[in-house]
């Protein structure tokens, strides 16, 4: 049985460096040996993160993470703002109307990003905001949000908390937490960072931590000061995810031997370059434009004349290249290329290949080798 070549936006294909160092003999969260381990991933993330706080281990998926920085902030009847362009944002939205937040949403077409223009006008009509909830990278559009510019924007017109929903790009593109404003910041293992499902990381600023200690969560698993408490002695409060910090760490030099995060955020702009260049000279329709394309995640419609469903099933069934579809609105319109983490050049031009292969079993007019050399140009000028 031949092993599919995943292309999905998470969970993501593991690099074998990175299995190897997950293998190791397991150790107990309450020795001194863990304490390093802990310590020694704290500070390799970092970096990645763009910022000098400490960043917390979860056990668990983004989901968890995300309802972790809204029930710390946030109490019963606090007004917040949550910035939707997709279905991720719209996760914020449930779980802020879970915990009975008012909630303000500024809502945008699928395939559409938020402005920092858009949020300004939309906060100069909100009453007084306790926190502003935002997806830097929407999945389920390929959109990357300008959180720089919204950040900012927050700052200068409220006192809220900049809430950032990193899970699908922490690790593939630039992250400034600190230079940009952004007072709690979260991502998930199993996409740019190469890991499987089960770890998610929580980066505060100080002065979120000033709301959290004044907030008086009822939460007990995923109550920020208790992580605090026992970050402070190098340990989680609850049993961590030992393997996959193990591989955390591997992550994280794997991403510094090839320059840092800068160049690696570079691959990904690649990428994303190549995948569209090859679409676009297959006359296959994107989402997106180009101005706020994610360099994880590339959102396609369907080939015209060819049945979504058919054409995916086919890819994975003979050509073994598996694609995610579309999710609510879009569901049986477009699928979605995944090209973060352990994905490289190469890998476009194969799936691109794959594609061109499936598109002439289904009779679609086009001229074979037109994406494959269209991706093949921007790679080639990537290096120059």
């Amino acid at each position: 049985m031949y092993e599919n070549i995943l292309r999905h936006p998470g969970p993501t294909p593991i690099p074998k460096r990175i299995e190897l160092a997950m293998c190791k003999h397991i150790i107990s969260h309450r020795t001194p040996e863990f304490v390093e381990l802990y310590q020694e991933a704290v500070n390799l993330v970092k970096p990645i993160f763009g910022t000098e706080q400490e960043i917390l281990f979860l056990p668990s998926g983004g989901t968890a993470a995300l309802e972790a920085a809204a029930v710390n902030t946030v109490s019963a009847g606090d007004n917040v703002v949550v910035i939707t362009v997709g279905a991720f944002g719209d996760y914020f939205v449930s779980i802020c109307e879970q915990h009975k937040f008012q909630v303000h949403k500024l809502e945008k077409a699928w395939g559409e990003a938020c402005t920092a223009q858009e949020l300004r006008e939309f906060l100069q009509h909100a009453p007084k905001i306790k926190a502003v909830f935002m997806t830097y990278n929407e999945t389920s559009t390929g959109i990357l949000n300008p959180i720089a510019e919204l950040a900012k924007v927050v700052r200068e017109e409220t006192d809220a908390l900049v809430i950032v929903d990193g899970v699908s790009c922490i690790g593939g593109v630039a992250a400034k937490m600190d230079e940009w404003g952004i007072d709690i910041l979260v991502t998930g293992s199993q996409k740019a960072l190469m890991l499987p499902p089960g770890l998610s990381l929580v980066a505060v600023s100080k002065r979120a931590w000033q709301v959290i200690e004044a907030n008086h969560t009822q939460t007990y698993y995923l109550n920020l000061l208790s992580y605090k408490s026992w970050a402070e002695k190098g340990m989680t409060p609850n049993t961590p995810t030992i393997t996959l910090l193990y591989g955390l760490n591997e992550v994280c030099k794997l991403i510094a031997e090839e320059g840092g995060i800068e160049q690696t955020a570079k691959r990904h702009d690649v990428m994303k370059n190549m995948v569209r260049a090859a679409m676009n000279e297959l006359n296959i329709e994107l989402l997106t434009d180009d101005a706020y394309a994610s360099p994880t995640i590339t959102a396609i419609k369907a080939p015209q004349g060819i049945a979504l469903g058919d054409f995916l099933a086919h890819l994975k069934s003979k050509y073994h290249l598996d694609f995610a579809g579309g999710l609510g609105p879009l569901q049986g319109e477009i699928f979605r290329f995944g090209h973060m983490g352990y994905c490289f050049p190469s890998d476009i031009l194969q799936a691109v290949s794959l594609i061109e292969a499936a598109l002439q079993d289904f009779n679609y007019d086009f001229t074979a080798g037109a994406g494959i050399l269209a991706a093949q140009k921007v790679f080639l000028k990537s290096t120059k």
